[in-house]
């Protein structure tokens, strides 16, 4: 196989992701061996869409939203044109998934794509999601993709979606969460099995993880390799929720990894991880970089 650059494109509630990549030769790992390969990110671009927003608000995508949409799409299409990269797949995720007019969103990324985004369940966005982790860090681990709208947790057996994210959070309880919290929590928590996830390594991907690991590094600029792997404790994720907690907001928003809205939405991310790391039985977690974008591309592989 060569080093062609293959692409994907994941549209959340919170943000899309545009990820550009080439299966490169890994080193091998018994001497005369036959070396395998490793999925190596090129260039990864962010942009903000809160499709969630409108879901929460309104039931469906807006057309003002729709157009925001079309306009990052056209972007995304751009920088696949210049680098001459081959997008393989285009998914949608909770939004997408609860929006009353998704023939009207699919058509206009279609589009500007020049692809069909499939929208997927949350069980094939947390196997996907485990999929890429495992791939760069083995067997035996359990993965949180802490998402706007949804969470997917998995172990590779097991696999299911919990319908919170940090917007949909943020939506209905402000940038902190409050009192309500521990009520929320337990509500949501009455249906949900965590049997098979305890006492494992855990690894966290989504914004939310790496925006965590941007801050407690002090980083400016997204650094793949200084974030991929970072272990962290509950008690430095609990210094980074006080911290972010006591800033004002705008002085928040200048915190590395919190820019364009990231800030309103991170701490009721930081709050819903501490719940679920009880839950898991874990006293430190990894943060990863990689995501569903990955898992698309190594199922295509």
């Amino acid at each position: 196989m060569d080093n062609k650059l293959i692409a994907t494109v994941d549209i959340g509630s919170h943000s899309c992701i545009l990820l550009i990549a080439a299966f490169e030769d890994a080193p091998a790992t018994e001497e005369g061996a036959a070396p395998g390969k490793v999925l190596v990110p090129k260039l990864q671009k962010v942009e903000v869409c809160r499709l969630g927003e409108d879901i929460y608000e309104h039931g469906a995508i807006t057309e003002k939203r729709i157009k925001e949409l079309e306009a990052i799409m056209t972007k995304f299409r751009m920088d696949l044109h210049a680098l001459g990269a081959n997008l393989k797949a285009a998914v949608m995720t909770e939004a997408m998934r609860n929006a009353e007019n998704p023939d009207e969103v699919i058509a206009v990324v279609e589009h500007a794509l020049w692809v069909n985004p499939r929208i997927i369940s949350g069980e094939e966005e947390g196997r996907l999601t485990y999929r890429s982790v495992k791939e760069w860090h083995g067997e035996g681990i359990v993965t949180i993709d802490i998402g706007g709208g949804s969470t997917e947790l998995s172990n590779g057996d097991t696999t299911f979606s919990i319908p919170v994210g940090a917007l949909k959070m943020f939506k209905a309880m402000g940038p902190i969460p409050g009192p309500e919290y521990k009520k929320f929590v337990k509500e949501t928590f009455k249906e949900v099995s965590f049997k098979g996830m305890t006492k494992k390594p855990v690894y966290l991907i989504g914004g939310t993880g790496t925006a965590l690991a941007m801050v407690y590094l002090n980083k400016q600029q997204f650094d793949y390799k200084a974030i991929e792997g970072l272990e962290l404790s509950i008690s430095d994720l609990e210094a980074v929720t006080t911290k972010i907690s006591n800033l004002s907001k705008e002085l928040r928003a200048m915190l590395p990894g919190l820019e364009n809205g990231r800030h309103e939405v991170i701490i009721c991310g930081l709050f819903w991880l501490r719940s679920l790391l009880e839950k898991l039985r874990v006293e430190t977690f990894k943060i990863s970089t990689a995501g569903l974008r990955f898992g698309l591309l190594y199922e295509n592989q």
